[in-house]
């Protein structure tokens, strides 16, 4: 090796030793922007899209699905009533809390459950308690939908995993407008601001809480309030709300490479709301 070629070498070692962290910082810019597939952002209490991709095109909802399921539970059954656990609930997939049969819970503890843990089991005894049958209940999901003005929405079931042959789709601009209508309940306000929340059911079983939206310890300056959702088909997705200035900011994505970090640089970049 020549006397140049080798002083090269020793000044690349040297700098490598030096900087440690160098690898990983190529590693990282060499990553993807983050991206999402259908995005919209709107200022509510002006009516102003502030920023939209693809706010039209059907996407898969995921857990943002329960969304709906609240907001009916919300307008057709009160809050503080115990609803017992069936056995069709239990044998649904997770995420769920694996409630048992017989078990009996208030409505608002097991909306608390469908909206922070995004628990799927607590999604189909609502459903049952609501209309008889979660059949009945998606019923009821596409007609609120339609009333609503979302009729690029159609619902499967009311925890939004993946129902086989039966499709199951919204799209960003359909669930910022069954979202915004979820938000003039105060109960769902509250519940979407929950990091952590205990419930019990009415035999005094415990069951401890954590909600799926990181976003709540990420420590920005401030919080977006939402409801998460993901499978491997409709990627990950985020339905949120977020107040600055007096102003009702409501953003939708899906389908994400990196979600939170997307939100965080739409929010902020298109909404102005310093995040």
């Amino acid at each position: 090796m020549s006397t140049a070629r080798s002083f090269v070498v020793f000044v690349l070692a040297v700098g490598f030793i030096l900087n440690p962290y160098a690898a990983d910082a190529r590693k990282k810019s060499a990553r993807p922007a983050p991206n999402c597939k259908s995005v919209i952002l709107v200022n509510s209490t002006k009516g102003v899209r502030l920023y939209e991709k693809d706010a039209g095109v059907k996407v898969m909802p995921a857990s943002t699905v329960k969304v709906m399921t609240a907001l009916l539970v919300m307008e057709r059954i009160p809050l503080e009533r115990y609803v017992t656990v069936g056995a069709r609930a239990t044998g649904v997939q997770p995420s769920k809390l694996d409630l048992k049969p017989g078990e009996r819970y208030k409505v608002k503890d097991l909306l608390y459950a469908i909206l922070l843990n995004s628990a799927n089991d607590a999604s189909v005894v609502l459903a049952e308690a609501v209309a008889g049958s979660e059949e009945k209940f998606v019923a009821l999901m596409n007609q609120r939908a339609r009333q609503l003005g979302a009729n690029d929405t159609k619902f499967a079931n009311s925890h939004g995993l993946p129902s086989g042959k039966r499709s199951q789709y919204t799209t960003a601009y359909d669930m910022y407008l069954i979202f915004r209508r979820a938000l003039k309940y105060s109960f769902f306000r509250a519940a979407i601001q929950h990091k952590y929340k205990t419930i019990y059911a009415q035999d005094g079983r415990r069951i401890a809480l954590k909600s799926h939206n990181k976003i709540l310890s990420a420590g920005w300056k401030k919080n977006i309030y939402g409801k998460t959702g993901y499978t491997r088909k409709a990627g990950a997705c985020f339905v949120g709300t977020v107040n600055d200035g007096g102003d009702t900011f409501i953003i939708g994505v899906f389908n994400c490479t990196d979600r939170w970090e997307y939100i965080k640089r739409t929010v902020s970049g298109y909404g102005g709301v310093s995040l």
